[in-house]
């Protein structure tokens, strides 16, 4: 069977494939001619393959199933029924649709990136989203780089290279990617600090630690851990009590970033940006694709004396975000001027604080919008379950939700998942005790159409 397949050259010749070169450029159908007959060739080698894998109409549809994949973007649109809110693996947060068109203007046409319309003059990109940080949260200066990890480089870069930097032993913290607080400072140039224990820290320990290399006092929200137990740490007030007896200044990374009290919607209070500033915080750090709602960016508010030296580090030109995240970031930043408008305009916010009654009615009108449309083959029940918060925020809450029990005849669970999730518009779900569940926490109501439609064609 080795022997009969075919070569590239001949394959090219049949009028199946040659009503190819109509649709797509020569070199890239002969690149899914040629990885078509290199998947049927391990097919064949691994005993997988069956006798009609070499008869012209098979081979043939493999090649146009793999033509039609060069057009597939890799980056596309799902529906995300995990439940889990910012899900790192799918975008994490999703912004609001009331920046669709200050997205595509900020994309599609010029802008006044680095433009100042009142003199004519060369502007700074920075001034775009400052002066809302800074009305927003209490800073004196702001600086937007394009993640948090980038940002807590340039503050120790600009801040602390060849000097001391004191952190807890118990918040030398790892999150997703690898990324280690210990390894960013190294490439920053500061030398770690450690104090406490994992477990325990005291303001004793920083103090005895403090001298005259010590250049920042660092604190680190544990964003995706908790430590529970016997256990003790150093408030932000606190520590700038310490910094402001040695004149060290307080640097708090806050990982996720919110600018809304949640314990006002019965979650876990996480202390605000607004919060860490007030105590007396010198520096700032944090997350815009996380709890603020927003697109990735890395976030810097804080005092004017240590933001200026960053605002003239060469690293910020490596680190600066484009006119698009820009935009939208602007734009999320505007909706914070009005907390009520927030958390009904940005998904995330409005998918943390929907009460579980409107969960509940959401979830029961589905199934019926559903039932009415699926065959009988399809099976749904209503379930109660958790959602969760995700991107290394809340590692330990979990927040009930309504679920949805799907269930089709001749299928499996696993089966079913994966016919959803690499559908033409993936639909991703989860599997917990061997049944197949979509969690309308992260469903919205305009995706219920497209998952029936996708259900159906599976079914039939």
């Amino acid at each position: 069977m080795l022997r009969n397949i075919p070569k590239v050259d001949k394959v090219l010749e049949w009028p199946e494939v040659r009503s190819f070169l109509e649709e797509y450029p020569r070199p890239v159908v002969i690149s899914a001619v040629r990885d078509t007959l290199d998947l049927v060739r391990a097919e064949l080698l691994r005993g997988e393959a069956a006798p009609e894998s070499l008869e012209k109409k098979t081979v043939a549809g493999r090649i146009r199933s793999a033509l039609a994949r060069t057009n597939t973007p890799g980056l596309r649109r799902v529906i995300n029924g995990t439940g889990v809110i910012l899900h790192t693996n799918l975008g994490r947060a999703p912004l609001s649709e009331s920046l669709r068109d200050t997205m595509l203007d900020a994309a599609f046409g010029y802008s006044t990136l680095e433009f100042d319309l009142e003199t004519g003059a060369r502007g700074s990109r920075a001034v775009h989203v400052e002066k809302l940080l800074c009305s927003l949260t209490g800073a004196e200066a702001a600086v937007v780089v394009n993640n948090n990890a980038a940002a807590v480089l340039l503050a120790l870069s600009a801040l602390a290279r060849g000097k001391e930097v004191i952190v807890s032993r118990g918040e030398l913290v790892e999150i997703g990617g690898s990324f280690r607080i210990p390894e960013v400072m190294e490439q920053s140039g500061a030398i770690l600090r450690e104090v406490g224990a994992t477990n325990r820290t005291h303001p004793r320990d920083y103090r005895s630690a403090v001298n005259t290399e010590t250049a920042l006092l660092l604190k680190v929200h544990t964003s995706n851990f908790a430590v529970v137990g016997f256990t003790s740490d150093v408030s932000t007030a606190v520590l700038v009590t310490i910094g402001r007896e040695s004149s060290v200044p307080v640097m708090v990374d806050a990982g996720s970033g919110s600018l809304v009290n949640l314990s006002a919607h019965g979650l876990p209070g996480e202390t605000t940006v607004q919060e860490y500033l007030a105590a007396g915080a010198d520096l700032v750090t944090f997350s815009g694709d996380k709890l603020l709602g927003g697109p990735q960016a890395g976030i810097l508010v804080g005092k004017r004396s240590c933001l200026e030296s960053m605002k003239k580090h060469p690293l910020l030109r490596a680190l600066r975000v484009d006119k698009v995240t820009l935009a939208t970031l602007e734009g999320t930043l505007h909706l914070y001027r009005d907390e009520r408008q927030a958390l009904l305009r940005i998904p995330s916010l409005r998918m943390l604080t929907v009460t579980g009654d409107e969960l509940a009615s959401r979830t029961k009108s589905a199934v019926r919008r559903m039932r009415r449309a699926l065959p009988t083959t399809v099976t749904l029940k209503t379930l109660p379950g958790f959602s969760q918060v995700g991107g290394g925020t809340f590692p330990l809450l979990e927040i009930p939700t309504s679920l949805i029990s799907i269930s089709v005849a001749g299928l499996s669970p696993q089966q079913l998942e994966q016919k959803l999730r690499t559908g033409p518009l993936p639909i991703i779900g989860r599997i917990s005790h061997g049944i197949f569940l979509l969690d309308l926490r992260t469903v919205t109501d305009k995706d219920i159409p497209e998952i029936i439609s996708a259900i159906v064609s599976i079914a039939s």
